[in-house]
């Protein structure tokens, strides 16, 4: 699949520009295996880089002008890489130029040059489109330029441009898009950045993800609101228990003695993110010792947590969640992302993948009269340069 995009983007920049690219980047989306709505509570998070990528093409124009063009949707345009960036009517635009933003505010020189790209990561079901985006066009400017920038600069760097642009994004997704690694996962302390890879031998089971194909507007709202909540949580923690400053230090028990000093969503979410940091924790011994159906355990786990304590799904994710829990073949599933939409990510077993996809479509259609969409992924390598083979 990858081998025909890589075909149509150097394709078309040829017959665009008239010529080879001197440099191909590929940029991948990322899916979550456990640990959600804790980056911003001191927590742990469990990400890979995935087979979905988008595919860049570079070249040096000799000019200062950056033409860049956009080829899934139909659209390009211009800009000087030494003026100063403003953000325009053209959203796509504002993450590309939030990034030549970023090399300016750093120090760093570019010329002109000319870029294409195209996508097959779904936009807008939750695989971090924005963050492949970002970083994987930053790559591509620091390989054409030879700009020497690290890749957890490259990452960071995507985040800011993401702020740039009024998304107020954790690092998560920046992060694993460039460091990500074939068969891994990565363990990512979001307090410190400190990182570490597990192996993901899933073995006997595949990752399938199912796309609610809604989202509901309740997020933005909601997600501020869990911020205040949890932060009044630890406020509570923190002045009943002096020597602990954040989630991560804190016990479940704790947490239950303070009940009657909480008021109830203050609890529940509080709960739910002391028991999610331990999950993240028992997930990455799961996949140190094979134990795959333990993980799986873990991931059902996360889904009650996230659909009763921290109240961010809705009902179309927990029919998905509760119909293939039923389901022998399927070992774990869970709301993947914010919330109140998007996908599940499942752990099917090999074999028993159609079944399992052809009964939930016709089941949740019936439901609900939404197609299901359905991807299959698979963990891939973070950003980098492609070589003809």
């Amino acid at each position: 699949m990858n081998d025909i995009l890589i075909h149509k983007t150097t394709d078309f920049f040829q017959q665009t520009f008239g010529s080879e690219p001197s440099k191909t980047v590929l940029s991948p989306g990322r899916i979550n295996i456990i640990g959600e709505h804790i980056d911003y509570n001191d927590g742990y998070v469990l990400p890979a880089a995935i087979d979905k990528i988008i595919c860049f093409a570079f070249e040096k124009n000799n000019s200062d002008t950056a033409k860049i063009a956009a080829i899934d949707l139909n659209d390009e345009f211009e800009v000087c890489v030494k003026d100063e960036q403003k953000q325009t009517d053209s959203v796509w635009t504002n993450y590309l130029r939030g990034v030549l933003n970023q090399l300016k505010m750093n120090g760093y020189s570019v010329e002109g040059f000319n870029c294409v790209f195209s996508s097959n990561i779904p936009v807008g079901s939750g695989l971090s489109s924005s963050a492949a985006l970002e970083c994987g066009f930053l790559f591509g400017l620091n390989e054409l330029f030879d700009l020497k920038i690290k890749p957890i600069d490259i990452a960071l760097m995507g985040q800011k441009a993401e702020h740039w642009v009024g998304i107020n994004c954790g690092i998560m997704d920046q992060f694993s898009s460039v460091m990500g690694s074939e068969n891994k996962v990565i363990k990512i302390d979001c307090k410190t950045l400190e990182f570490e890879y597990h192996d993901a031998n899933f073995s006997d089971y595949s990752l399938v993800l199912f796309d609610s194909n809604v989202k509901h507007s309740l997020f933005s709202s909601a997600y501020n609101t869990r911020r205040e909540e949890c932060e009044e949580g630890i406020s509570i923690i923190s002045a009943n228990f002096p020597e602990i400053s954040s989630f991560r230090d804190c016990k479940e028990e704790q947490v239950l003695s303070l009940k009657d000093k909480m008021s109830a969503n203050v609890f529940k979410r509080s709960l739910f993110v002391v028991k999610e940091i331990n999950r993240v924790k028992l997930a990455c011994d799961a996949l140190d010792s094979g134990n795959i159906e333990l993980l799986g355990q873990l991931m059902f786990e996360t889904h009650e947590g996230l659909s009763l304590d921290y109240e961010v799904s809705c009902a179309e994710l927990d029919f998905l969640v509760n119909t293939v829990k039923e389901d022998n073949s399927v070992i774990g599933s869970r709301l993947m992302g914010g919330g109140f939409g998007g996908c599940t990510i499942n752990l099917i077993k090999k074999g028993q993948e159609e079944a399992v996809k052809n009964k939930l479509s016709k089941l949740y259609q019936d439901e609900f009269g939404i197609e299901l969409k359905i991807y299959d992924v698979k963990i891939g390598n973070g950003t980098s340069l492609y070589i003809a083979k």
